[in-house]
């Protein structure tokens, strides 16, 4: 247990009944969650953790072959509902975690009471009239810049994933978490990412699922949430007025309130 809970920094606050879990996404850890999880915790037990590679997760632990796929990532969130022996978990994940969750209910549906996915894309390329919003081009040239020059690439990256040129702190903020991410993992996660494509998988999926949107999002389309919609039976799509791609960064309160319009 204890090694779990510290390969992956695993954090458990609140009291209530229900326990919801916040996954974080790409270049980030568990901290980005600190806006709005004080608005849960008087009502939810709420897990937090850090995936392996990290914030203050065990780097110790990482592989290659465990985490160049999806697989890795899915058995860690499994791991940590059974180590905290929970059921009915509300599974909030960011980005990249909206699929990690859903491969995980997938797996084992009975665990997951609903899930609620901030930003998600099953496929982050352009194929076909699939619109992901990304070139394999523009993929190659992401990879390329964050082996060169790691800090470079952040610091092009976090302004852009933002979107929120009136609020600098906050894109500074975001840039401080990608740097603190060791770069050869990054670089990893970012490739297990952007390349992959959980479109079949979609129809396996059974939970309730929320789909949150945001406008004008430069990582996620429009047309990536109408079409997780579209292909998720039970979902729920909320257009956001947040811009950019972390909302319960720059938005927490429509954050905060479109959860809970949901839960309840």
């Amino acid at each position: 247990m204890n090694d779990i809970m510290a390969r992956n920094n695993v954090k458990v606050m609140g009291e209530g009944d229900r326990t919801i879990i916040f996954a974080h996404g790409f270049g980030c850890d568990q901290s980005m969650w600190q806006y709005i999880t004080p608005s849960f915790a008087n009502n939810y037990r709420i897990v937090l953790f850090d995936y392996v590679g990290s914030g203050s997760s065990d780097l110790s632990a990482y592989t290659t072959e465990k985490y160049s796929q999806f697989t890795g990532y899915v058995q860690d969130v499994l791991d940590i509902i059974e180590v905290l022996e929970l059921s009915n978990v509300i599974f909030v994940g960011h980005s990249v975690s909206s699929m990690i969750g859903m491969l995980a209910s997938i797996e084992r549906p009975d665990y997951f009471d609903k899930l609620i996915m901030i930003g998600p894309s099953p496929r982050y390329l352009n194929d076909g009239d699939y619109v992901g919003g990304f070139e394999e081009s523009d993929i190659t040239e992401l990879l390329d810049m964050m082996e060169m020059n790691f800090t470079g690439w952040a610091s092009f990256m976090a302004p852009l994933a933002m979107n929120h040129p009136d609020l600098p702190n906050l894109t500074q903020e975001l840039e401080q978490s990608f740097i603190s991410t060791d770069p050869v993992i990054a670089r990893e996660f970012a490739e297990v990412t952007f390349l992959s494509d959980h479109r079949k998988a979609l129809s396996e999926s059974t939970v309730p699922t929320l789909i949150m949107q945001c406008s004008d999002d430069s990582i996620v389309p429009i047309e990536v949430g109408e079409y997780l919609h579209s292909h998720l039976k039970n979902s729920t799509l909320r257009l956001m007025e947040a811009k950019g791609h972390y909302p319960h960064i720059s938005h927490p309160e429509e954050t905060i309130a479109l959860i809970n319009e949901y839960l309840e």
